[in-house]
């Protein structure tokens, strides 16, 4: 089923709203509603990330620049923390960049949790690759502040070793070496390196590169695929076409549902059996996720099919976190802002292949 340009149009409109709404005048995102009771009115470091997404595509990069100078903000409140960590390798937890921030105050929520996240470290030196490669590096402020926190950035990765270091990885959970985390940090030192006057050795790419090859297709020791696998397709572009092909087939064997994409097999996080061995929760942007890369793949008979399937788990309210296992039921973090931005990303490419030209969907973007 391919939509009409009305219907898409309603949908970016609308999205896009949900999504701005998300926005702190500081320029951060939280992950959900800022009324919500579960603490997704926090913003975290890979949100951020995954909810600008959708203004780059829409080539809305003022939205995209507040964001990321926000987020390197932060890093330079924190740099005295980045200096430990670069003179002497963390081993303790609250040592570590942490991935949840206040979004006003920019303060870190440090208490005990599965705080120690490689990944998004890598994923805001990504996109701020990304924003240099669209022409607005300059927009971010203070060169000479930028320069020096990016450097700092990529040696706290050079003296974390992200290539063998224990993570707990984009679900915040069991530390092991993740796929994904090193991954995102093979990509965003990548990107940065592309930048004037930030320092990547390829030593350290080629080390991250080395170990990504030696554990995929597998996410970690312990999981054989997982939903975060495919990021190293999209936005990331670390793997190849056979390792793509790989991940692929054994995520929508293994994860694919009716209203999303579990996360891994046996994950607890609102699993409607209590033992927490069956009925995982489905996370609906899994089904963006897919939908993007089998657009990139140019199979969007493919795309359209998924993108149908995601569209079908909307509600008044958004696009929700996740729906409990084989049921109608989503749960409170509704509407969750990864979910708006990957659904309008895969909309965008989804639209630009059947019009044959450049998404209109950012001039709606002036008018909201």
């Amino acid at each position: 089923m391919i939509f009409k340009k009305k219907s898409y149009n309603e949908l970016v409109k609308n999205h896009f709203k949900v999504l701005k709404s998300l926005q702190y005048n500081s320029g951060l995102f939280a992950a959900s509603s800022k009324k919500v009771a579960t603490g997704y009115d926090k913003s975290w470091l890979r949100d951020n990330f995954y909810e600008c997404l959708a203004f780059q595509v829409a080539g809305d990069y003022d939205t995209a620049v507040k964001t990321y100078y926000a987020l390197l903000k932060i890093f330079l409140k924190h740099e005295w923390k980045l200096d430990i960590a670069i003179k002497q390798r963390p081993y303790e937890k609250h040592e570590y960049i942490h991935a949840r921030f206040h979004p006003e105050t920019f303060e870190e929520f440090w208490e005990d949790w599965g705080n120690k996240q490689n990944d998004a470290v890598g994923a805001i030196l990504f996109g701020v690759g990304e924003i240099h490669n669209a022409g607005y590096f300059d927009k971010l402020g203070n060169n000479e502040d930028i320069v020096r926190i990016l450097n700092k950035l990529v040696m706290y990765l050079q003296s974390i070793e992200y290539y063998s270091d224990l993570d707990s990885g984009m679900w915040e959970e069991d530390e092991e070496i993740h796929s994904s985390s090193i991954g995102a940090c093979v990509a965003g030192l990548s990107n940065v390196s592309k930048i004037d006057g930030i320092n990547v050795s390829k030593e350290l790419i080629l080390k991250g590169k080395k170990a990504l090859n030696s554990l995929l297709p597998r996410e970690s020791k312990k999981k054989f695929t997982d939903l975060s696998l495919l990021s190293l397709i999209y936005p990331y572009n670390v793997v190849s076409s056979m390792q793509s092909t790989e991940i692929l087939k054994n995520v929508e064997y293994s994860l694919l549902k009716e209203r999303g994409v579990i996360r891994y097999k046996n994950d607890y996080y609102y699993n409607k059996n209590t033992d927490g061995y069956s009925e995982e929760a489905e996370w609906t942007f899994g089904l963006a996720w897919l939908s993007i890369i089998y657009s990139h793949l140019k199979d969007h008979k493919k795309a359209a099919y998924l993108l149908d399937k995601m569209i079908a788990v909307d509600t008044k309210f958004g696009m929700p976190e996740l729906y409990f296992s084989n049921s109608e039921k989503y749960n409170e973090n509704t509407p969750l802002g990864w979910s708006e931005s990957l659904f309008l990303v895969a909309i965008f490419e989804l639209h630009d292949y059947h019009s044959k030209k450049k998404s209109v969907f950012g001039k709606i973007l002036n008018k909201l």
